[in-house]
């Protein structure tokens, strides 16, 4: 199918970041003007980082009484609906011309919504992470007609987890150290920093399983750092989780295995 850009450009100058639940209920009609079946991003918060783009996908269906001559757009506010001053933030997408047409009447069907977040043109700082309200935007002749689509927003800053089991490999019974560091998106230095005082999760998969098992958890010290100690049982692989907040991401580390063994030396005679 053609695709046609439309970009809407917010005071300012930011681009939304949304997300919904899958098959939402309608927004309050707003105008003869109301929203359904909506779906941002799977219905999973949004991630944003410090230098990679971002495409979220967006799908919603529109239907109105009224004839319109601009396609729907979604948006996030924090103040009035309607407000285009600093709380506000909308953004242009990528839509099908003979699903939702420049100009049209009755209803319409985005399937194919993708919205580019760029966090250093986008973002405007770290006050952006957090909770957001959402609601549609269309033209009509003369007017604008907002709609509230009653879905609270999640908006968060990308965290990084790293791990390091030492020593490798180990005796049965000994001491095995795990230390790692979390840190988080800083959007206004464009850099990730020491994320302290979060609750991390240390987990491990024994050789064989398929899942991990968490062992313990341990508070990040002030620059982010993880510490903790445990006894060799078993070889298999050691990671940190750490499972975000309202304005960070979740994030797992990637697994550092440990080989575990007796210390037992079998001599062969010659």
């Amino acid at each position: 199918m053609a695709k046609t850009m439309w970009n809407a450009v917010v005071a300012a100058g930011a681009v939304a970041v949304v997300t919904a639940t899958t098959a939402a209920p309608a927004g309050a009609a707003t105008g003869g003007v109301s929203y359904s079946q909506v779906s941002v991003n799977g219905g999973k918060p949004i991630v944003i980082g410090i230098q990679e783009v971002v495409s979220v996908p967006v799908t919603f269906r529109m239907t109105t009484t009224r004839t319109w001559d601009g396609p729907p757009l979604f948006l996030l506010y924090r103040g009035e609906l309607g407000d285009l001053g600093p709380n506000n933030l909308y953004s242009g997408f990528g839509y099908s011309d003979d699903a939702c047409p420049t100009e049209g009447r009755g209803s319409c069907v985005v399937d194919d919504g993708v919205l580019d977040i760029d966090p250093k043109g986008d973002i405007k700082g770290n006050g952006y992470a957090g909770t957001w309200k959402s609601s549609a935007l269309l033209h009509i002749p003369g007017e604008d007609l907002f709609t509230d689509l009653n879905h609270p927003v999640q908006v968060q800053r990308a965290t990084r987890v790293t791990v390091n089991a030492a020593p490798e490999p180990v005796v049965t019974g000994k001491t095995i150290t795990v230390t790692g560091k979390v840190t988080r998106a800083n959007w206004e230095t464009h850099s990730y920093q020491g994320y302290a005082g979060r609750t991390v999760s240390l987990q491990f998969k024994a050789d064989g399983a398929s899942s991990y098992t968490t062992v313990k958890k341990v508070t990040s010290g002030s620059t982010g750092s993880l510490k903790t100690t445990v006894k060799a049982a078993k070889s298999g692989t050691w990671r940190w989780n750490y499972y975000g907040n309202s304005t960070a991401g979740a994030k797992a580390s990637t697994g550092d295995h440990v080989i575990v063994w007796s210390g037992v030396r079998v001599m062969h005679a010659r």
